[in-house]
């Protein structure tokens, strides 16, 4: 029997995907693989302050691992994409020891990117679903 892959979305922003055309997660048995979050406001928009924007990009991600059945513990990989890593680093690290605050953390990969929509910071994950 071939495996599913099912579409998943937060509550309040399925609209914002649909726009765009694709999905918020894919879950694809036990695997959840999450499309990259930033830290847009409601309406779309980038939060202009950074360390803002790193956090809502987080608060974007926990709420499409919650609409899963996730948590951030659940998270496998984490893919971070980063307009000016040198000068951004240390805001970002201190949000990230804020939501892995304790070991096993995930596997991680930073990429330096020019470009990201108007937005200077992105994440995706792999996490692993709980059985139903």
């Amino acid at each position: 029997m071939a495996l599913r892959n099912e579409a998943i979305f937060p509550a309040d922003r399925h609209a914002l995907y649909e726009a765009h055309g694709y999905s918020a997660a894919i879950k694809s048995g036990d695997l959840v693989f999450v499309s990259g979050q930033v830290g847009s406001r409601e309406d779309g928009t980038p939060e202009p302050d950074f360390k803002k924007q790193v956090k809502l990009a987080f608060d974007n991600l926990k709420a499409v691992l919650k609409a899963a059945g996730c948590t951030t513990d659940d998270i496998i990989d984490v893919t971070t994409f980063h307009t000016d890593p040198e000068n951004q680093f240390g805001e970002i690290m201190e949000v990230k020891a804020a939501v892995f605050d304790q070991a096993p953390y995930p596997n991680w990969t930073a990429v330096g990117v020019n470009w990201l929509a108007g937005f200077d910071f992105e994440i995706k994950v792999i996490a692993r679903a709980h059985a139903e």
